[in-house]
Protein backbone atom coordinates (compact mmCIF):
# COMPACT_ATOMS: atom_id res chain seq x y z
CA UNK A 1 0.00 0.00 0.00
CA UNK A 2 1.37 3.65 -0.64
CA UNK A 3 -0.97 5.11 1.89
CA UNK A 4 -1.78 4.75 5.56
CA UNK A 5 -4.79 5.06 6.52
CA UNK A 6 -6.80 6.28 10.37
CA UNK A 7 -10.66 6.04 10.31
CA UNK A 8 -13.29 8.43 12.06
CA UNK A 9 -13.00 8.17 15.93
CA UNK A 10 -9.32 8.63 16.40
CA UNK A 11 -7.48 11.82 15.12
CA UNK A 12 -4.21 11.30 13.02
CA UNK A 13 -0.81 11.28 15.08
CA UNK A 14 -0.01 14.91 13.86
CA UNK A 15 3.93 15.08 12.23
CA UNK A 16 5.84 17.57 14.11
CA UNK A 17 9.24 19.08 13.35
CA UNK A 18 9.06 19.77 9.65
CA UNK A 19 9.26 23.59 8.98
CA UNK A 20 5.99 25.88 8.15
CA UNK A 21 5.54 26.39 4.19
CA UNK A 22 4.72 29.90 4.99
CA UNK A 23 6.63 32.79 5.16
CA UNK A 24 5.91 35.49 7.51
CA UNK A 25 4.05 38.12 6.11
CA UNK A 26 5.10 42.18 6.57
CA UNK A 27 3.05 44.76 8.50
CA UNK A 28 -0.23 45.19 7.24
CA UNK A 29 -1.22 47.73 4.39
CA UNK A 30 -2.00 51.18 6.54
CA UNK A 31 -5.34 51.47 4.27
CA UNK A 32 -7.71 48.78 6.09
CA UNK A 33 -10.51 48.38 3.35
CA UNK A 34 -12.78 46.61 5.49
CA UNK A 35 -15.12 47.19 8.04
CA UNK A 36 -15.49 44.39 10.82
CA UNK A 37 -19.66 42.61 11.44
CA UNK A 38 -20.41 39.73 13.42
CA UNK A 39 -21.16 36.55 11.58
CA UNK A 40 -24.60 36.68 11.50
CA UNK A 41 -24.78 40.77 10.34
CA UNK A 42 -25.77 41.82 7.15
CA UNK A 43 -23.79 42.48 4.24
CA UNK A 44 -24.03 42.50 0.82
CA UNK A 45 -24.05 39.35 -0.77
CA UNK A 46 -25.87 36.94 -2.79
CA UNK A 47 -25.14 33.34 -2.69
CA UNK A 48 -25.43 31.61 -6.10
CA UNK A 49 -26.36 27.84 -7.39
CA UNK A 50 -23.34 25.84 -7.80
CA UNK A 51 -21.05 28.86 -7.48
CA UNK A 52 -22.34 30.47 -11.07
CA UNK A 53 -25.37 30.58 -11.53
CA UNK A 54 -27.41 33.63 -9.27
CA UNK A 55 -30.21 32.06 -7.60
CA UNK A 56 -31.70 35.49 -8.39
CA UNK A 57 -32.25 35.92 -12.19
CA UNK A 58 -32.04 40.02 -11.92
CA UNK A 59 -29.56 41.44 -14.40
CA UNK A 60 -26.51 41.03 -11.98
CA UNK A 61 -24.44 44.17 -11.68
CA UNK A 62 -22.17 43.00 -8.84
CA UNK A 63 -21.92 39.26 -7.56
CA UNK A 64 -20.07 38.81 -3.96
CA UNK A 65 -16.62 38.23 -3.12
CA UNK A 66 -14.95 36.42 -0.56
CA UNK A 67 -11.09 36.65 0.73
CA UNK A 68 -9.49 33.74 2.73
CA UNK A 69 -6.50 35.74 5.08
CA UNK A 70 -4.41 34.73 7.76
CA UNK A 71 -5.79 35.70 10.87
CA UNK A 72 -2.36 34.22 13.09
CA UNK A 73 -0.72 36.70 10.37
CA UNK A 74 -3.19 40.00 10.77
CA UNK A 75 -5.69 39.20 8.94
CA UNK A 76 -9.24 40.38 9.73
CA UNK A 77 -11.00 36.96 9.38
CA UNK A 78 -13.25 36.21 6.11
CA UNK A 79 -13.54 39.90 4.09
CA UNK A 80 -16.66 40.20 2.83
CA UNK A 81 -17.22 42.66 -0.58
CA UNK A 82 -18.87 42.65 -3.74
CA UNK A 83 -17.89 43.57 -7.26
CA UNK A 84 -19.31 45.20 -10.36
CA UNK A 85 -19.02 42.64 -13.13
CA UNK A 86 -18.75 45.40 -15.72
CA UNK A 87 -15.72 47.48 -14.21
CA UNK A 88 -14.17 44.88 -12.06
CA UNK A 89 -14.15 47.39 -8.84
CA UNK A 90 -14.65 46.25 -5.79
CA UNK A 91 -16.40 47.26 -2.73
CA UNK A 92 -15.85 46.13 1.17
CA UNK A 93 -18.64 45.15 2.50
CA UNK A 94 -17.43 43.80 5.82
CA UNK A 95 -15.74 40.94 7.62
CA UNK A 96 -16.76 37.72 8.84
CA UNK A 97 -14.95 36.62 12.10
CA UNK A 98 -15.10 33.86 14.37
CA UNK A 99 -12.92 31.35 12.00
CA UNK A 100 -9.20 30.87 12.50
CA UNK A 101 -6.56 31.51 9.53
CA UNK A 102 -9.09 30.75 6.74
CA UNK A 103 -6.46 30.52 3.86
CA UNK A 104 -8.65 28.67 1.56
CA UNK A 105 -12.55 29.01 0.56
CA UNK A 106 -14.84 27.13 -1.74
CA UNK A 107 -18.71 27.01 -1.87
CA UNK A 108 -21.39 23.98 -2.00
CA UNK A 109 -22.62 23.00 -5.13
CA UNK A 110 -26.13 24.46 -4.70
CA UNK A 111 -24.48 28.07 -3.35
CA UNK A 112 -26.19 27.69 0.16
CA UNK A 113 -22.92 26.99 2.44
CA UNK A 114 -19.23 28.71 2.17
CA UNK A 115 -16.33 26.23 3.35
CA UNK A 116 -12.96 27.09 4.83
CA UNK A 117 -9.46 25.75 5.71
CA UNK A 118 -8.28 26.36 9.37
CA UNK A 119 -4.82 26.41 8.66
CA UNK A 120 -3.07 25.97 11.97
CA UNK A 121 -1.32 23.43 13.56
CA UNK A 122 -4.30 21.27 15.01
CA UNK A 123 -6.21 21.97 11.49
CA UNK A 124 -9.89 22.48 11.25
CA UNK A 125 -12.30 22.93 8.30
CA UNK A 126 -15.40 25.60 9.07
CA UNK A 127 -18.69 25.58 7.19
CA UNK A 128 -20.60 29.01 6.71
CA UNK A 129 -24.28 29.23 6.26
CA UNK A 130 -24.83 32.24 3.01
CA UNK A 131 -28.01 33.74 4.20
CA UNK A 132 -29.71 35.63 1.08
CA UNK A 133 -29.54 38.90 2.35
CA UNK A 134 -25.85 38.42 3.19
CA UNK A 135 -25.93 37.40 6.64
CA UNK A 136 -23.67 34.85 7.31
CA UNK A 137 -23.43 32.15 9.90
CA UNK A 138 -20.64 30.04 10.93
CA UNK A 139 -22.20 26.41 11.65
CA UNK A 140 -19.17 25.16 13.02
CA UNK A 141 -16.06 23.46 12.88
CA UNK A 142 -14.22 19.91 12.42
CA UNK A 143 -10.92 19.08 12.72
CA UNK A 144 -9.14 17.45 10.13
CA UNK A 145 -6.76 15.34 11.99
CA UNK A 146 -3.59 16.96 10.24
CA UNK A 147 -2.07 20.07 10.31
CA UNK A 148 -1.82 22.56 8.34
CA UNK A 149 -4.84 21.82 5.92
CA UNK A 150 -4.44 24.37 3.11
CA UNK A 151 -6.84 23.63 0.49
CA UNK A 152 -10.27 21.80 0.59
CA UNK A 153 -13.04 20.89 -1.87
CA UNK A 154 -16.73 19.81 -2.36
CA UNK A 155 -17.39 16.64 -4.30
CA UNK A 156 -19.81 17.46 -7.23
CA UNK A 157 -22.87 15.32 -5.15
CA UNK A 158 -22.77 17.31 -2.36
CA UNK A 159 -22.28 14.99 0.86
CA UNK A 160 -18.52 15.28 1.03
CA UNK A 161 -15.84 17.84 2.07
CA UNK A 162 -12.40 16.72 0.77
CA UNK A 163 -9.28 18.61 2.97
CA UNK A 164 -5.73 18.31 2.18
CA UNK A 165 -3.11 18.97 5.29
CA UNK A 166 0.00 20.04 4.41
CA UNK A 167 1.97 20.04 7.39
CA UNK A 168 1.14 16.18 8.43
CA UNK A 169 0.54 14.83 4.29
CA UNK A 170 -2.46 13.58 4.57
CA UNK A 171 -5.98 14.04 2.70
CA UNK A 172 -8.92 14.00 4.77
CA UNK A 173 -12.94 13.78 4.24
CA UNK A 174 -16.09 15.10 5.85
CA UNK A 175 -19.74 14.32 5.24
CA UNK A 176 -21.91 17.45 4.53
CA UNK A 177 -25.50 17.08 6.14
CA UNK A 178 -28.35 18.75 5.05
CA UNK A 179 -27.87 21.93 6.83
CA UNK A 180 -24.64 22.38 5.01
CA UNK A 181 -22.91 22.19 8.51
CA UNK A 182 -19.98 19.30 9.11
CA UNK A 183 -19.84 15.74 10.24
CA UNK A 184 -17.42 13.89 12.06
CA UNK A 185 -14.46 12.50 9.93
CA UNK A 186 -15.16 9.17 7.90
CA UNK A 187 -11.35 9.05 6.69
CA UNK A 188 -7.50 10.26 6.58
CA UNK A 189 -5.92 8.87 4.28
CA UNK A 190 -1.70 9.43 4.84
CA UNK A 191 1.17 9.64 1.73
CA UNK A 192 3.88 7.09 2.73
CA UNK A 193 5.07 6.65 -0.32
CA UNK A 194 7.12 7.37 -2.42
CA UNK A 195 9.78 8.96 -0.46
CA UNK A 196 9.87 12.63 0.17
CA UNK A 197 11.47 14.81 -2.72
CA UNK A 198 14.98 16.67 -2.57
CA UNK A 199 15.28 18.50 0.77
CA UNK A 200 11.57 17.77 1.52
CA UNK A 201 11.48 16.24 5.47
CA UNK A 202 7.93 14.41 4.43
CA UNK A 203 4.77 14.49 2.01
CA UNK A 204 2.97 17.77 2.03
CA UNK A 205 -0.14 17.49 0.62
CA UNK A 206 -1.50 20.82 -1.22
CA UNK A 207 -4.58 20.22 -3.07
CA UNK A 208 -7.37 17.64 -3.23
CA UNK A 209 -10.03 17.75 -6.15
CA UNK A 210 -12.57 15.42 -7.83
CA UNK A 211 -12.19 14.64 -11.70
CA UNK A 212 -15.22 16.08 -14.11
CA UNK A 213 -16.66 12.88 -14.55
CA UNK A 214 -16.74 12.72 -10.82
CA UNK A 215 -15.15 9.42 -10.67
CA UNK A 216 -12.12 9.75 -9.00
CA UNK A 217 -10.74 12.46 -6.78
CA UNK A 218 -7.00 13.43 -7.09
CA UNK A 219 -4.47 14.77 -4.32
CA UNK A 220 -1.16 16.76 -4.97
CA UNK A 221 1.34 16.57 -3.12
CA UNK A 222 4.73 18.48 -3.12
CA UNK A 223 6.68 16.70 -0.71
CA UNK A 224 6.46 13.62 -2.23
CA UNK A 225 6.21 15.34 -5.62
CA UNK A 226 3.49 13.22 -6.63
CA UNK A 227 -0.38 12.99 -7.34
CA UNK A 228 -2.66 9.98 -6.09
CA UNK A 229 -5.59 9.29 -7.11
CA UNK A 230 -8.39 7.73 -5.04
CA UNK A 231 -11.87 6.74 -5.86
CA UNK A 232 -14.59 7.71 -2.93
CA UNK A 233 -17.21 5.29 -1.13
CA UNK A 234 -20.30 7.78 -1.84
CA UNK A 235 -21.70 5.72 1.17
CA UNK A 236 -19.25 5.57 3.60
CA UNK A 237 -17.46 8.69 2.84
CA UNK A 238 -13.63 6.69 2.65
CA UNK A 239 -10.92 6.66 -0.02
CA UNK A 240 -9.54 3.94 -1.51
CA UNK A 241 -5.87 4.67 -4.02
CA UNK A 242 -6.13 3.11 -7.36
CA UNK A 243 -3.10 4.85 -9.06
CA UNK A 244 -0.32 7.61 -8.38
CA UNK A 245 1.68 9.54 -10.78
CA UNK A 246 5.05 10.72 -10.22
CA UNK A 247 6.44 14.41 -11.38
CA UNK A 248 10.45 14.56 -11.67
CA UNK A 249 12.59 14.84 -8.47
CA UNK A 250 11.97 18.46 -6.83
CA UNK A 251 9.29 19.30 -8.90
CA UNK A 252 7.00 20.21 -6.18
CA UNK A 253 3.29 19.65 -7.56
CA UNK A 254 1.06 22.13 -6.20
CA UNK A 255 -2.01 22.24 -7.92
CA UNK A 256 -3.89 21.30 -11.19
CA UNK A 257 -6.90 22.04 -12.80
CA UNK A 258 -8.47 19.81 -15.29
CA UNK A 259 -9.69 20.82 -19.03
CA UNK A 260 -13.65 20.49 -19.97
CA UNK A 261 -13.10 17.37 -21.81
CA UNK A 262 -11.85 15.64 -19.00
CA UNK A 263 -8.86 13.94 -20.35
CA UNK A 264 -5.99 16.43 -19.62
CA UNK A 265 -5.22 18.00 -16.27
CA UNK A 266 -2.17 21.41 -16.46
CA UNK A 267 -0.17 20.97 -13.47
CA UNK A 268 2.00 23.60 -11.68
CA UNK A 269 5.14 22.99 -10.15
CA UNK A 270 6.00 25.01 -7.60
CA UNK A 271 9.67 24.26 -7.39
CA UNK A 272 11.12 23.65 -10.46
CA UNK A 273 8.87 26.60 -11.51
CA UNK A 274 6.98 24.93 -14.56
CA UNK A 275 3.92 23.56 -15.76
CA UNK A 276 3.18 20.36 -17.18
CA UNK A 277 0.38 18.52 -18.92
CA UNK A 278 -0.74 15.61 -18.11
CA UNK A 279 -2.86 12.90 -19.91
CA UNK A 280 -6.06 11.90 -17.29
CA UNK A 281 -7.91 8.23 -18.38
CA UNK A 282 -11.39 8.39 -16.54
CA UNK A 283 -11.79 4.78 -16.45
CA UNK A 284 -8.90 3.99 -14.83
CA UNK A 285 -7.91 7.53 -12.75
CA UNK A 286 -4.25 6.87 -14.21
CA UNK A 287 -2.40 10.65 -14.42
CA UNK A 288 0.21 10.80 -17.17
CA UNK A 289 2.54 13.79 -16.30
CA UNK A 290 3.84 15.14 -19.85
CA UNK A 291 7.51 17.31 -19.88
CA UNK A 292 7.46 20.34 -17.66
CA UNK A 293 7.03 23.56 -19.75
CA UNK A 294 8.36 26.99 -19.13
CA UNK A 295 6.06 29.40 -17.12
CA UNK A 296 8.09 32.26 -19.19
CA UNK A 297 8.54 33.56 -15.02
CA UNK A 298 12.58 33.09 -14.85
CA UNK A 299 14.17 29.69 -13.93
CA UNK A 300 13.78 27.63 -10.94
CA UNK A 301 14.29 29.14 -7.41
CA UNK A 302 13.41 32.30 -9.16
CA UNK A 303 9.55 32.17 -9.65
CA UNK A 304 7.12 29.79 -7.95
CA UNK A 305 3.89 29.12 -9.84
CA UNK A 306 0.86 28.92 -7.11
CA UNK A 307 -2.63 28.34 -8.91
CA UNK A 308 -3.10 27.85 -12.84
CA UNK A 309 -6.99 28.41 -13.83
CA UNK A 310 -8.80 27.84 -16.91
CA UNK A 311 -11.64 29.38 -19.18
CA UNK A 312 -14.98 27.60 -19.05
CA UNK A 313 -14.35 26.58 -23.00
CA UNK A 314 -10.88 25.36 -22.17
CA UNK A 315 -9.24 27.66 -24.32
CA UNK A 316 -6.76 29.26 -21.63
CA UNK A 317 -5.03 28.63 -19.12
CA UNK A 318 -3.76 31.39 -16.28
CA UNK A 319 -0.98 30.85 -13.95
CA UNK A 320 0.50 32.86 -10.93
CA UNK A 321 4.03 33.09 -10.56
CA UNK A 322 4.88 34.41 -6.99
CA UNK A 323 8.62 35.61 -7.12
CA UNK A 324 8.12 37.06 -10.66
CA UNK A 325 4.89 38.48 -9.76
CA UNK A 326 3.11 38.23 -13.36
CA UNK A 327 0.34 36.12 -14.84
CA UNK A 328 1.22 33.39 -17.56
CA UNK A 329 -0.81 33.01 -20.32
CA UNK A 330 -1.40 29.59 -22.24
CA UNK A 331 -3.21 28.64 -25.26
CA UNK A 332 -4.77 25.16 -24.96
CA UNK A 333 -4.00 23.24 -28.15
CA UNK A 334 -4.47 19.96 -29.70
CA UNK A 335 -8.18 19.17 -27.98
CA UNK A 336 -6.62 20.02 -24.92
CA UNK A 337 -2.89 17.94 -25.20
CA UNK A 338 -0.71 20.92 -25.17
CA UNK A 339 0.01 24.00 -23.75
CA UNK A 340 1.68 27.39 -26.00
CA UNK A 341 3.22 30.04 -23.63
CA UNK A 342 1.48 33.37 -25.17
CA UNK A 343 3.28 36.17 -22.66
CA UNK A 344 3.30 37.00 -19.19
CA UNK A 345 1.81 40.38 -17.61
CA UNK A 346 2.67 41.69 -14.19
CA UNK A 347 0.06 41.07 -11.57
CA UNK A 348 0.51 44.25 -9.98
CA UNK A 349 1.06 43.08 -6.60
CA UNK A 350 3.44 41.38 -4.88
CA UNK A 351 3.61 37.01 -4.33
CA UNK A 352 -0.29 36.09 -6.28
CA UNK A 353 -0.97 33.01 -4.28
CA UNK A 354 -4.21 32.22 -5.66
CA UNK A 355 -6.35 33.22 -8.70
CA UNK A 356 -10.37 32.88 -9.41
CA UNK A 357 -12.34 33.47 -12.51
CA UNK A 358 -15.64 35.07 -11.91
CA UNK A 359 -18.58 32.93 -13.02
CA UNK A 360 -18.86 34.59 -16.50
CA UNK A 361 -15.18 34.32 -17.01
CA UNK A 362 -15.21 37.89 -17.95
CA UNK A 363 -12.82 38.82 -14.76
CA UNK A 364 -9.75 37.05 -13.30
CA UNK A 365 -9.10 37.63 -9.60
CA UNK A 366 -5.53 37.60 -8.02
CA UNK A 367 -4.94 37.70 -4.48
CA UNK A 368 -1.49 38.98 -3.43
CA UNK A 369 -0.46 37.69 -0.23
CA UNK A 370 2.94 40.10 0.67
CA UNK A 371 1.16 43.68 -0.56
CA UNK A 372 -1.95 43.06 0.86
CA UNK A 373 -4.65 43.18 -2.07
CA UNK A 374 -6.66 42.12 -4.98
CA UNK A 375 -5.69 42.42 -8.49
CA UNK A 376 -8.28 42.47 -11.24
CA UNK A 377 -8.13 41.82 -14.50
CA UNK A 378 -10.60 42.12 -17.77
CA UNK A 379 -10.03 38.61 -19.65
CA UNK A 380 -10.93 39.17 -23.63
CA UNK A 381 -13.50 36.51 -24.51
CA UNK A 382 -11.83 35.96 -27.56
CA UNK A 383 -7.88 36.17 -27.54
CA UNK A 384 -7.75 35.38 -23.55
CA UNK A 385 -5.55 38.50 -23.07
CA UNK A 386 -5.73 40.34 -19.52
CA UNK A 387 -6.10 44.15 -18.88
CA UNK A 388 -6.21 45.69 -15.63
CA UNK A 389 -9.48 46.60 -14.35
CA UNK A 390 -7.48 49.11 -11.98
CA UNK A 391 -5.98 49.68 -8.89
CA UNK A 392 -5.17 46.51 -6.91
CA UNK A 393 -7.97 46.19 -3.95
CA UNK A 394 -6.23 46.78 -0.34
CA UNK A 395 -7.01 43.69 1.48
CA UNK A 396 -4.36 42.64 4.31
CA UNK A 397 -3.11 39.22 4.13
CA UNK A 398 -5.08 38.50 0.65
CA UNK A 399 -4.30 34.81 -0.39
CA UNK A 400 -7.32 33.19 -1.13
CA UNK A 401 -10.03 34.88 -3.40
CA UNK A 402 -13.16 33.47 -4.49
CA UNK A 403 -15.85 35.87 -6.40
CA UNK A 404 -19.69 33.77 -6.80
Amino acid sequence: MRSDRTRTGTEAETRTGGPSRRQVVGILAAALATVSVPATASATATATASGTVARSRQPLATGPLFIGTYTSSGGPGIGLASYDTATGRITATGTLQGVGDPSYLTVHPDGTTLYAVNERQDGGVTAIALGADGGHTVLGTRGTGGSSPCHLSVHPGGRWLFSANYGSGNVAVHPIEASGALGERTDLVTHSEPAPGPGQNGPHAHQIVTSPDGGHVLAVDLGTDSVYTYRLDETAGTLTQVSYATLPAGAGPRHLVFHPSGQFAYLANELNNTIAVCGYDPDSGALTPGEPLSTGAGGPGSSFPSQPVITANGAFVYLANRGHNSLSRFAVEDDGAGLRLLDTVPVGGDYPRQLALSPDGALLFAANQRSNAVSVFHVDQDSGQLASAGAPFASPVAVCVLPL
